[in-house]
């Protein structure tokens, strides 16, 4: 599965990037090709790229506030989450998104 996403937090720093590497993690660990974009104080870090967004199965926000380009993934399977349940559970976070993803296909 391939999965890409954006971090964002309110204050835009710790959140944002922990958020970021938990996700990253339990992507791989469960062997899913995974990307996710921080917006945080300095802006837009690591940007999908338009290929890697048509690629994508699923799109997972692990966000607090609201980020820019959130048009960018119109008519993806979108899974929206607090920064915290990101950081906190990012093992079932990704498994949310693996359930999801398998029911989309039939």
């Amino acid at each position: 599965m391939k999965i890409v996403g954006v971090a964002a937090c309110t204050v835009g720093i710790a959140h944002t990037y922990i958020a970021q590497e938990k996700l990253m993690n339990a992507g791989k660990k469960a062997g899913h090709e995974i990307e996710i974009e921080t917006q945080g104080t300095i802006g837009i870090e690591n940007e999908l790229t338009p290929e890697q967004i048509k690629d994508a199965d699923i799109v997972i926000l692990a966000v607090d506030v609201k980020i820019a380009g959130r048009e960018r993934f119109d008519g993806k399977k979108v899974i929206q989450v607090p920064t915290e349940i990101a950081v906190k559970s990012p093992n079932k976070l990704i498994e949310k998104a693996q359930e999801i993803f398998e029911q989309s296909k039939g």
